[in-house]
């Protein structure tokens, strides 16, 4: 059990073994700045230093050197924030580094082959306000951000992929409406390019890169706010999105975790009715879903993180659908062994 219940927290496997935890909407619906570590050893949590500023809906990476790296979200009044916090395992602390050019409620942070983090898109003012289309770019070597290129489509809720040949899959979102309008960010020329359409807008799906180099994008709130059980699947090569198999449960803000065998465990989420407890397979040699052990607590707003051992970490989260309440401080773990 957590320190604080945790919806919306980050979520990040530290270089040891371990998991950080940090931040979310904690018990009170107001964002908390704790954190935990969760130790596979010994199957525990305990305290590490708190953030600066509390804040959840941010969004994370782990640095090539170890540390890591949490930005925007939104803070205690419920607006967005610019401030970006670096975590050191080394010594449990937490360290402001640059502000962003912009706040940014639900972006996406992808760590670049070059070190660099790339930060795209989210919501400028609240959870309701302000899509976003401007990027920026954090060099860990100088502590300080840079313009990129924007996007063609503001957005929050999307996915960010890195792929195989350097280049990063932006996919889905909002912008007040449910997005599809995939784009490419390319590193070496620091512009975005609209690429091929998934054929059905995805808020909140949630993105992998298989094995073989493919994106699978699945679920969300499609259309006029259906749930989804349909997938697709990106070839980098060819620009295209295709259409794999279907869940078997439809959901949105679910989980979804590269499993070390090349399946991807897909868990929770809320069909706008009921929080999910259920979980899936998907199998990229069949293309299919299957449907696998359940979670003990139904959940979405969690996070995931593959342990070392293969072993997966479904963490926080609320039990309850809607825009307030139900956060939890427990975490389970998924086995395939």
């Amino acid at each position: 059990m957590m320190s604080s219940a945790r919806s919306m927290p980050t979520a990040n496997l530290l270089e040891n073994g371990q998991v950080l935890v940090a931040g979310g909407v904690g018990s009170a619906s107001i964002a908390v700045g704790s954190a935990d570590l969760y130790d596979p050893a010994t199957r525990t949590f305990s305290v590490t230093g708190s953030m600066v500023n509390p804040r959840y809906a941010a969004s994370s990476v782990r640095l090539l050197d170890g540390r890591i790296f949490v930005a925007g979200g939104e803070g205690v009044s419920g607006t967005g924030l610019n401030s970006v916090e670096i975590y050191n395992p080394s010594t449990g602390t937490w360290q402001v580094t640059s502000n962003m050019s912009t706040a940014r409620v639900n972006p996406t942070a992808t760590l670049l082959n070059n070190g660099k983090v790339l930060v795209v898109g989210g919501y400028s003012y609240d959870s309701d306000c302000c899509p976003l289309t401007s990027a920026e770019i954090y060099d860990p070597a100088t502590g300080a951000f840079s313009p990129t290129g924007s996007l063609s489509t503001g957005r929050r809720n999307s996915t960010a992929t890195l792929l195989n040949n350097g280049l990063v899959l932006i996919a889905g979102g909002y912008d007040g409406s449910n997005l599809d309008a995939p784009e490419i960010y390319d590193p070496v020329t620091g512009k975005f390019s609209v690429t091929g359409s998934m054929g059905t807008p995805r808020r909140f799906p949630t993105a992998n890169l298989l094995l073989d180099g493919k994106v699978l994008v699945l679920g969300g709130y499609g259309a006029n706010d259906t749930v989804l059980t349909s997938a697709s699947l990106y070839n980098s090569q060819t620009g295209t999105f295709s259409y794999t198999g279907s869940m078997n449960n439809p959901t949105g803000r679910q989980t979804s975790t590269l499993l070390i065998d090349g399946k991807v465990l897909v868990a929770g989420g809320y069909n706008l009715t009921n929080v999910l407890s259920s979980a899936e397979l998907y199998d990229p040699i069949t293309g299919t879903f299957s449907v696998t052990g359940s979670m003990t607590v139904p959940r979405w707003r969690h996070a995931d993180v593959r342990l070392l051992n293969g072993d997966v970490l479904l963490v926080g989260g609320s039990s309850i659908g809607g825009n307030t309440g139900g956060a939890i401080a427990s975490a389970e773990t998924y086995s395939r062994k």
